[in-house]
């Protein structure tokens, strides 16, 4: 079996992550010893042996929906925002005094095509305010977003709150960024399962775990609890344009 939790993990978070899963995987009485860092993260939602992972709203109404069991949604009590939901800031180099309206033909970084929050969230914005992004920059997670922004290689990029949040924390470079703009909240990261795990006793086993998380591990990972959101709560966002479509026009 597998079982990842890979969206929020980075090194000042990763013991947290680490001893949740063991509570989880306590209060469920099996699952893999440790969590899975090293198989292609697209392998691990699609595989048949899949216990727990947590994936991307993109990824699950595109791809995965029909697929897996929808397990529920960590809230991480992001202002702004309703349990289980988030946002992404938009965020530049402190020294661009520019308003996100003369953001037009500008370059965005993203993280992944197959990203809500760092995708599909900017590219709403944009067509929601009248203009549109230029060209585009992969960078391959939030955090080099962040850097390509900070380096010169893109004006803007889209980071999910979370992911701001531990920026902030944990990356003395944060003071050389601004925000000037955020997206529309949607249904954040959802766990999902294989259709042959018994869905409803891996959620009591995820809500007794996150009781039973110390304080502090709870206060590293900014966990509140897990909320169930309608998985047609996901499926009702749009899919945007690929970067090659937005591209070529």
């Amino acid at each position: 079996m597998i079982a990842s939790l890979p969206m929020y993990d980075r090194p000042e978070t990763a013991g947290s992550i680490d001893r949740f899963w063991q509570l989880i995987r306590a209060e469920l009485g099996y699952g893999p010893q440790q969590l899975d860092r090293t198989m292609p993260i697209g392998e691990v939602w699609s595989s048949p042996d899949l216990l727990l992972s947590q994936t991307c709203g993109l990824p699950y109404r595109a791809n995965l929906k029909d697929d897996v069991q929808l397990v529920g949604t960590l809230d991480y009590g992001l202002e702004d925002a309703e349990p289980g939901h988030y946002y992404s800031f938009l965020v530049t180099h402190a020294s661009d005094q520019r308003p996100i309206e003369e953001f037009n033909a500008a370059r965005l970084a993203y993280n992944d095509a197959n990203s809500q929050s760092g995708w599909a969230a900017p590219i709403h914005h944009a067509q929601a305010a009248g203009f549109a992004y230029g060209s585009f920059f992969e960078s391959g997670s939030h955090i080099d977003s962040a850097r390509a922004v900070l380096d010169n290689f893109a004006d803007i990029a889209a980071i999910d709150a979370q992911s701001w949040r531990l920026i902030c924390r944990h990356d003395a470079f944060a003071d050389r960024l601004q925000v000037i703009g955020k997206t529309d909240p949607t249904p954040a990261l959802p766990l999902i399962t294989a259709p042959t795990v018994n869905c409803k006793a891996l959620q009591d086993a995820i809500c007794a775990a996150i009781e039973a998380l110390p304080a502090h591990d709870r206060a590293v990972m900014d966990l509140q609890g897990m909320v169930q959101i309608p998985g047609q709560s996901f499926l009702d966002i749009p899919n945007p344009p690929s970067p090659d479509e937005l591209t070529d026009k």
